[in-house]
């Protein structure tokens, strides 16, 4: 695994990159289904973006920028909560997964020279499982619930958009990576 960033990874315009993707993260919280304890929301689609458009290290970053923002009091989480305390909540463990899902996404999409759409899908199916159970297992343990209740709560009900988000990512990528410099 490589650990060391490379020169566009620590540009100005790839830190600009991700502190945008941050930002959109922050805008897909307030695009939601309000859906307890667990509400469904377009983040992940922004997840999905940073991921494949960035790269692992600069969309992992993008996730850090978002979650920052929420910690020093900015109402950037889903319902427009902020603080410390949202991390170690029932949905605290998807917003670290935000970091190791774009992470996962970026790597698996530079495996390929020039990823097409199933390439695309899989790296974000990738990346969302990543995000889905670190999300459960803290939703499992803050909300005292068994595998298969943070399963019904916790992913089952985000099946269906959670599908359309990742095609339509897909399909944005293909069209935007080509005009994207890092």
């Amino acid at each position: 695994m490589e650990i060391l960033r490379k020169d566009k990874e620590t540009s100005l315009r790839g830190m600009a990159y991700a502190s945008m993707f941050g930002a959109l993260t922050a805008v897909g919280a307030y695009i939601m289904i309000p859906l307890p304890p667990v509400p469904i929301t377009m983040q992940t689609f922004f997840v999905s973006l940073a991921g494949a458009l960035l790269g692992g290290y600069l969309g992992a970053m993008s996730q850090v920028v978002y979650i920052l923002l929420g910690v020093i009091g900015l109402p950037v989480f889903a319902g427009g909560k902020a603080g410390a305390g949202v991390l170690l909540g029932p949905t605290g463990g998807y917003l670290i997964g935000f970091v190791v899902g774009a992470y996962a996404i970026g790597r698996m999409v530079s495996l390929k020279k020039r990823p097409g759409f199933l390439w695309l899908l899989l790296a974000m199916l990738v990346g969302h499982i990543f995000i889905y159970v670190l999300g459960i297992a803290q939703l499992m343990v803050v909300a005292k619930l068994s595998l298969a209740k943070g399963i019904a709560v916790g992913l089952t009900p985000t099946v269906p958009g959670g599908i359309l988000k990742i095609i339509v990512a897909a399909l944005i990528c293909l069209k935007v990576r080509d005009h994207m410099r890092l």
